[in-house]
């Protein structure tokens, strides 16, 4: 898992900086070539004049094209990282169920809630919460439970919704660089006769950055909904098991050590 993380952060790392300075690179030699031989610049085409600008550098366009770039590195990580902790295995291991069934079995309350405390997570944690509360009656065990149960999957929502946020930014991100570009091409035409070239491709900008945020944003929602929908599931399994587990503490009686 912590692999896997800093495999992500250093894929983001890579893109926010090696992408600025071979398209900053690339700029430079443009310049350098039209330089050389006294002519206008050259044109760029395709996406490199999205992301440089047809002619000159459009600074805010790059910056734009960074965003959405930074945007989809981090919905990728995000994407990973729900991907490998939102799993059955990894919130409730069989290991910890197992342990709990048979500590149960012989009706050793305290042995279950050190086998929860060894084997640190959501599942454990719900248990946990009501193995502390045994002395207490077994509807205030129902509402501990229920009070971390309603704590995990909020924590587990909350991971998830990194990667709203990702899917959501990247077309907001999209239409900005399309309001720039246009904004380019109607400041082209006020100027009178426009010129063909620079019009094309400021129009470039604006339609490349519109497909950039949905390329990103259509993957984004999509793992979204499916680890969400995944995420639902296993948090009524977990809730099922939970209740199952703890059926047992009806009759069950914990003697408070003598001091």
């Amino acid at each position: 898992m912590k692999l896997a993380k800093f495999a992500a952060s250093a894929a983001l790392l890579t893109g926010l900086t090696i992408a600025p300075a071979a398209a900053l690179s690339a700029y430079a030699d443009d310049a350098a070539a039209a330089k050389e031989s006294d002519a206008k610049p050259v044109a760029r085409t395709g996406f490199m004049a999205a992301l440089l600008g047809a002619k000159e550098f459009d600074f805010i366009g790059f910056m734009l094209w960074l965003a959405l770039f930074g945007d989809g590195i981090a919905a990728i990580y995000f994407v990973v990282d729900c991907m490998i902790l939102i799993r059955p295995e990894k919130i409730m291991p069989a290991t910890l169920i197992n342990n709990v069934q048979s500590a149960m079995a012989e009706g050793d309350v305290m042995k279950a809630l050190t086998v929860c405390e060894s084997e640190p997570g959501a599942m454990a944690n719900i248990l946990s919460a009501g193995f502390n509360h045994v002395t207490e009656g077994f509807d205030v065990i129902q509402e501990s439970i229920g009070a971390a149960a309603d704590l995990e999957t909020e924590r587990m929502m909350q991971r998830l919704t990194w990667i709203s946020v990702c899917s959501n930014l990247a077309p907001m991100l999209g239409l900005l660089g399309t309001v720039e570009g246009m904004i380019g091409c109607f400041a082209t035409l006020a100027n009178g006769t426009p010129d063909v070239g620079e019009l094309a491709g400021n129009i470039s900008v604006a339609l490349w950055t519109t497909a950039g945020g949905l390329v990103i944003a259509i993957p984004s929602i999509t793992a979204f909904y499916a680890i969400r929908n995944n995420a639902n599931r296993i948090i009524l399994r977990m809730t099922a098991l939970t209740m199952e587990l703890i059926k047992g503490l009806r009759g069950v009686e914990v003697e408070q050590a003598e001091v």
